[in-house]
């Protein structure tokens, strides 16, 4: 079951409505995103590039940047080290283009997921070793490289670290100190004693931050407008696939990239937008998190994100469009072993009565390590407990976590790092390795120590404003556009309305697997919701609500029966401009 809240978060709604110009339901949505000041709301709406925070800001970063021109002067052999997600792709992407436009002696070099393993590994240093290198620059991972790093001093190397993941941190008598790696410089907005002024951004924002005062300090024309808008671009791929919240910056950047992907050059970003059919000028949040991101991401899970990274730096359409066209293949490949994994997990779920504990941990050992995350993050989403898919890589059991709200994934895992040979992340979600007999260790301490409730386990449905079908009009759902882009932090606005009159159900599309629910609200007017749910589940719900056979009932005419929806409010283009409904609960 669900349980459905409606947020009560209060501001002078009124005075927002005037000063803004917007609809009162408006002003409420944007106190629901935690807007608590006129001027806030107005940033939200309003904001441009000129509201960027000055990446100075970023502890260390003045001494990154002092280190790497002069390496760049003395003509230093630089390696930036990146990871094989979207963000870490997207950063040494941002990274590599950047420095190389500032003349660099640059080069990349991306873990391989089975063979190095997450982040900055000995073999990696040690190859940077071999061939020559100075100075090697992370990004999106190296906060947690702490040995690796030693490593590279030893070697004669130096380090700049640039993430954004939790910083380590050890802890005695409820006091906790954070462990950084003796680099040059440290740049992670998560450090305690950095005063950045939003800790929420991701590696490749980490990383474009770097090239806009790289920009800054030596006034370069090399990083002209285009490449900028470029890294822009990047930094807001990497933001969205990393799932970072859509607030503050992120949200800036993100629409400003959206609409510099439109008159895009890259070569590989035009390639992929080819391949999976997209218009350039159409690309929303959803296609770069659940389209094009996967497709960067399918090379680091099934192969190596080098491919990615060649793609994007493609000198010609020819030579993207074929690694974009291998992408989407090993995209598709991707999604019938994550199909395969989901049944894997929820045939272990039942034969393992894992719905009589707290913390899951499922242990897949056929499982490819690559999908264990997207295994894990869809078992969350359906049983909304905290969910670790583990399985058995060539040395020891690998695996990643998605959390739920309440459970702080990352820093459970410190509490039973002793089980563990490598682990990180943050709140919602983590990646960890350990000794297979350390399983069942690992299960009962999680467990043990997992402090949630019973009502930690219930989804939530978050209500921004009761609001009758009656109310929403063309000039409302246009002016909800303001919004965008929703995403993490920022949802699609949800509207409700109780005790509808529902007298029909109409499928559609190819297959019939999507319908139209008529109603008629308590005022006498007709509307139409459209759900993309398969009618079937509708019907059974209600059949079991009412107790009766709904599909028989309402093909004898002259029947109705009561239903409370959540709902969207958006514009259907289809063949002109309507206003459209789409259901996304019910009950």
């Amino acid at each position: 079951m669900e349980k459905w809240m409606v947020q009560a978060k209060r501001a002078d709604f009124e005075l927002w409505s005037r000063e803004l110009g917007i609809d009162v339901v408006t002003a409420r949505i944007l106190r629901n995103r935690n807007i608590e000041t006129l001027d806030e709301a107005r940033e939200f709406i309003y904001g441009s590039v000129e509201n960027i925070h000055n990446p100075l800001l970023l502890k260390d970063m003045e001494k990154a940047v002092d280190y790497i021109t002069e390496a760049i002067d003395a003509g230093k052999k630089i390696r930036i080290i990146g990871d094989y997600d979207v963000d870490g792709v997207t950063s040494t992407y941002i990274l590599s283009k950047g420095l190389g436009c500032l003349g660099a002696n640059v080069s990349t070099a991306i873990p391989h997921r089975i063979h190095d393993g997450y982040g900055l590994s000995d073999g990696l240093v040690t190859d940077a070793k071999e061939e020559n290198i100075d100075l090697i620059i992370t990004c999106d991972n190296g906060i947690s490289a702490k040995d690796q790093i030693a490593l590279a001093n030893e070697l004669g190397m130096s380090v700049i670290v640039t993430d954004h993941h939790e910083v380590p941190f050890t802890q005695e008598n409820g006091v906790k100190t954070q462990v950084l790696p003796d680099a040059l410089a440290v740049v992670n907005p998560k450090r305690l004693d950095c005063e950045y002024p939003f800790k929420g951004i991701c590696g490749a924002m980490v990383a474009y931050k770097l090239i806009c005062a790289l920009r800054d300090k030596t006034g370069s024309d090399k990083l002209d407008e285009a490449v900028m808008d470029e890294m822009m671009i990047f930094a807001a791929i990497g933001t969205v696939c990393d799932v970072m919240e859509l607030k503050d910056e992120n949200r800036i950047v993100v629409r400003e990239g959206l609409r510099r992907i439109a008159t895009t050059n890259n070569y590989g970003l035009l390639a992929l937008m080819e391949v999976n059919k997209l218009a350039s000028d159409k690309i929303s949040c959803y296609h770069l998190g659940f389209v094009i991101g996967p497709c960067i991401n399918a090379t680091g899970r099934l192969d190596t994100a080098e491919r990615a990274l060649a793609m994007f730096r493609a000198d010609s359409k020819p030579e993207a469009l074929t690694t974009a066209v291998e992408l989407k293949a090993l995209n598709d490949s991707r999604k019938n072993l994550t199909v395969e994994g989901i049944d894997a997990a929820e045939k272990y779920i039942e034969e393992n009565n894992l719905q009589e504990k707290d913390v899951w941990v499922i242990f897949l050992p056929e499982v490819h390590e690559s999908i264990a995350g997207i295994i894990a993050g869809r078992i969350r989403e359906r049983y909304n407990h905290p969910v670790f898919i583990l399985t058995r890589g060539e040395e020891m059991v690998k695996g990643s976590g998605r959390s739920i709200e309440g459970y702080h994934m990352q820093e459970h895992l410190v509490e039973v790092g002793e089980l563990l040979e490598k682990y990180g992340g943050h709140a919602m979600a983590a990646g960890l390795s350990l000794k297979e007999e350390n399983l069942e260790a690992l299960d009962r301490a999680l467990n043990d120590n997992a402090g949630l409730k019973a009502d930690d386990f219930v989804a939530k449905v978050s209500i921004d404003v009761p609001m009758p079908l009656d109310y929403a009009n063309m000039r409302l759902a246009k002016e909800l556009e303001k919004l965008e882009p929703y995403g993490t932090g920022n949802p699609h606005p949800l509207f409700a309305q109780k005790d509808l009159e529902l007298y029909g159900i109409i499928p559609f599309g190819a297959e019939k697997q999507y319908c139209r629910l008529k109603v008629k609200t308590p005022e006498g007017r007709y509307f139409e919701i459209t759900s993309f749910e398969h009618p079937d589940r509708i019907c059974e719900f209600l059949s079991e609500k009412i107790g009766s056979e709904i599909r028989a009932k309402f093909a004898e005419g002259n029947f109705s029966c009561k239903i409370s929806v959540a709902y969207q409010l958006g514009i259907n283009t289809f063949r002109g401009e309507n206003v459209q409904f789409t259901l996304r609960n019910y009950c």
